[in-house]
C-alpha cells in the first residue's frame, strides 16, 4: 500500500517538475566559442553584460522589435490610428457616446 501511495505521489508531482525544468534558462557556447543563454521561448542572449548590451543597441533598429509601448493605449491596424501615451488627454477618456458614459 505503501509503494501505490509512494507511485501516485511521484507521478502526479512530475508533470510540475518538469514544468519547473522547462522554465529555466539554459547556458550554452555558440559554435565560435561565446557563452550564451537560451530561454524557453526562444529567445537568447550574451552571458557577457557588455556583449549583451551591445546586442540590444543592434536589436533596437530593427523595425520589428519597434512594438508599441506597454503603457500606451490605441491600436494600430494596418498602419492606422495612433498610439495614446500617458499624459495625453486623450489617455483613458472612455467612451465619446453619452448613452455608454
Amino acid at each position: 500500500m505503501t509503494r501505490a501511495l509512494l507511485l501516485i505521489a511521484a507521478l502526479a508531482c512530475g508533470p510540475a517538475l518538469a514544468a519547473e525544468l522547462d522554465r529555466t534558462p539554459l547556458d550554452a557556447v555558440t559554435a565560435d566559442g561565446q557563452p550564451v543563454r537560451l530561454f524557453p521561448n526562444g529567445r537568447w542572449e550574451y552571458v557577457d553584460q557588455a556583449k549583451a548590451a551591445a546586442a540590444q543597441k543592434v536589436a533596437a533598429d530593427y523595425p520589428e522589435n519597434k512594438t508599441r509601448p506597454v503603457e500606451s493605449q490605441g491600436i494600430v491596424f494596418g498602419g492606422i490610428g495612433r498610439y495614446v501615451m500617458p499624459g495625453d488627454k486623450d489617455y483613458n477618456r472612455g467612451s465619446l457616446n453619452p448613452k455608454l458614459r
